[in-house]
């Protein structure tokens, strides 16, 4: 019997996650399949249709940049978070995007291009720091529309820092430089904090062992105009609710009509 002689009643086999058949395209897997595809490929898909409206988004560890990190470190990669927000942008469904961030900070260049592209969406974003937005995670905190930070969490603001060997020539410190004004003008850009004072708490001498920066806990955050106001998860939906015109009692995950 041929190959293409099978008995009707012979059940065929199953197609792959997103391979079209003669029934139409397979749908993307779910659950523990899906834990199991992000564990051996890295991946993740996007927002699904017809779930909930807005979509939260969770950088969290170490930003995995241009350089792979040991395995023993928790890490976001760039590459990962990248494609998810091209598909919040393109997919309807999505009216908002919550940002939940707890970063020891990471690639200055990577985490600039996560924050440039969060602050570029054409839908509500907000961001919540929990536990910690250190150094490069300040800029992406900032990104998002409107910024809350929990009132046990911090930021760290300090100069930049090169790993490895360093070039101890003037064109290595030229390109410090210009990194670090990047970082200070987005900042100053997308928050009201002044540029002098960012620039007094990024370098100040003495609040940190052996290092020049700052740590702000909670509330200090605010009142340096760094980051909008005190608050949590509650209070975080409740502003991204009223920007994208939901009311409060939308809470069961269900998409409008």
């Amino acid at each position: 019997m041929g190959e293409d002689q099978r008995p009707k009643d012979q059940p065929a086999e199953p197609a792959s996650p997103g391979q079209v058949t003669a029934s139409g395209t397979e749908p993307p897997p779910s659950g523990r399949d899906a834990s199991a595809l992000l564990a051996s490929l890295g991946q993740a898909t996007g927002p699904a249709r017809g779930t909930s409206p807005i979509h939260v988004l969770t950088i969290i560890g170490q930003i995995e940049g241009h350089l792979v990190l040991p395995a023993k470190n928790k890490t976001t990669k760039y590459e990962h978070v990248i494609p998810q927000l091209v598909a919040i942008e393109q997919n309807p469904a999505v009216k908002g995007v919550l940002i939940i961030l707890n970063t020891v900070g990471g690639d200055i260049e990577a985490g600039l291009a996560l924050a440039e592209m969060i602050r570029t969406l054409s839908k509500p974003t907000v961001s919540l720091v929990l536990g910690g937005g250190h150094s490069i995670g300040a800029p992406i905190a900032v990104a998002a529309d409107y910024s809350l930070i929990a009132s046990t969490a911090s930021i760290t603001l300090h100069p930049i820092r090169l790993n490895g060997m360093v070039i101890g020539v003037p064109q290595t410190y030229e390109y410090l430089d210009k990194m670090q004004d990047r970082v200070i003008r987005f900042i100053v850009e997308n928050s009201r904090i002044p540029e002098g004072k960012l620039r007094e708490l990024m370098f100040r001498t003495g609040e940190l062992v052996r290092d020049v920066g700052t740590v702000l806990v909670g509330r200090e955050a605010v009142e340096v105009n760094l980051i909008d106001e005190v608050g949590g998860v509650a209070r975080a939906l409740e502003i991204l609710r009223e920007r994208i015109g939901l009311g409060p009692e939308l809470t069961n995950g269900q998409a409008e009509g």
